[in-house]
């Protein structure tokens, strides 16, 4: 039995101004901070040890998992950074206001970029000043691999290879994980390996700082859930 956890990171300076964020490399709110130490102190009182971590390359998820380790007295387990962990990409709506946005397209249209699974936002041209390919934490990406914009859908896409090669052979070996990333990169993670349909997966919501543990079986499959956090 291997454990697997759960960190969305903490309230970022973009959460609290209410804008779309996706790749844009914002840090955490004094708010986020005190999430990401509560988090950490929650895995302390659990008892919680990992053998292994992972997080995205945007400072926000990072910072989280470094508080929630330095919480829990295990900053010197492994790490490993992955852009396929990083947060869904809002294309051109990144760094808008999300009330702005509702005002300018509708807010109808705005819910349907957001909450729906297959629809894509408007896209940022590769010319864009706010395009990741100019951002030297993908050169070595095939510029193809990098998105102009994201929904749900094609947010799995490149989560679940990475789960595949990289976290399931660890949980697989008996090795307790702890992954921080986001809202939406943890959704689609938690819709594959939960077995979440299409459907359902738009009224799953993953709290800010709120560790959840699942127990792993030998084949993968999930023996128990739980959120530390029992007042969320």
């Amino acid at each position: 039995m291997a454990k697997l956890c759960l960190i969305r990171h903490g309230q970022s300076e973009w959460n609290l101004a209410n804008k779309f964020t996706g790749w844009v490399d914002v840090d955490l709110s004094e708010e986020g901070v005190k999430q990401a130490k509560h988090a950490g102190k929650l895995i302390a009182d659990a008892g919680l040890e990992f053998d292994q971590a992972y997080t995205s390359v945007l400072k926000r998820a990072i910072n989280t998992l470094h508080y929630a380790l330095g919480e829990s007295n295990q900053l010197w387990i492994p790490e490993m950074k992955s852009w396929r962990l990083n947060e869904r990409h809002y294309g051109a709506l990144q760094g808008h206001n999300k009330e702005r946005a509702a005002e300018k397209y509708g807010a109808d249209q705005v819910h349907i970029w957001r909450r729906s699974y297959d629809v894509l936002p408007p896209l940022l041209s590769a010319d864009d000043e706010g395009s990741a390919t100019k951002d030297r934490r993908y050169a070595d990406l095939d510029p193809r691999a990098i998105p102009a914009g994201e929904n749900l859908k094609t947010t799995l896409e490149r989560v679940i290879p990475f789960w595949q090669d990289e976290i399931a052979p660890k949980l697989l070996d008996h090795k307790n994980v702890i992954i921080a990333a986001h809202g939406n990169s943890l959704r689609a993670l938690t819709k594959y390996i939960e077995g979440i349909s299409d459907e359902d997966i738009m009224d799953v919501e993953i709290a800010t700082g709120d560790p959840i543990v699942y127990d792993i079986d030998e084949n993968l499959n999930i023996v128990s859930k739980t959120k530390l956090d029992e007042n969320r």
